[in-house]
């Protein structure tokens, strides 16, 4: 695949995902999918393409959103891709109570495609950010 290819799979992945269609990560996602930056809640840890589905569908549940792309950039089998995600915390995560807030979280990732699908995931995102609007994390000026 071409590197335009390659960021328009990325991109339609995340389509996808704020559409609420898990079911396309079965043709967009390899079996064998490695996360190397999962979820920090506890009971996420499945492997391959169904970890990957039970993680979207606990935060689709939970916080349902967009994802807006703000940059992206592709070599060889790479695309990295700065972008950020906005949401509705309605339903409670794994130990933490919903609050009915909106969230906001920025993020880069780098995906690997490999035959035409999302192979592998490396990701920096701001999640003391998102703990701290979810409340895990009181922010700097005291109690949430």
């Amino acid at each position: 695949m071409s590197a335009e290819e390659n960021k328009a799979l990325v991109r339609r992945f995340y389509q996808e995902i704020d559409a609420g269609n898990l079911d396309a990560m079965d043709e967009l996602v390899a079996e064998d999918y490695k996360d190397h930056s999962p979820p920090p809640f506890p009971g996420l840890g499945a492997p391959g393409r169904e970890g990957l589905k039970q993680a979207f569908r606990l935060f689709w549940e939970s916080t349902p959103g967009t994802h807006d792309i703000e940059d992206q950039i592709a070599e060889g089998d790479k695309v990295v891709t700065r972008l950020t995600a906005r949401g509705v915390f309605e339903k409670d995560l794994p130990g933490v109570p919903a609050t009915g807030k909106p969230i906001t979280m920025t993020g880069t990732v780098i995906h690997r495609i490999e035959n035409g699908k999302l192979a592998e995931k490396w990701s920096d995102k701001d999640l003391f950010g998102f703990l701290q609007q979810i409340g895990v994390i009181p922010p700097p000026d005291g109690p949430a």
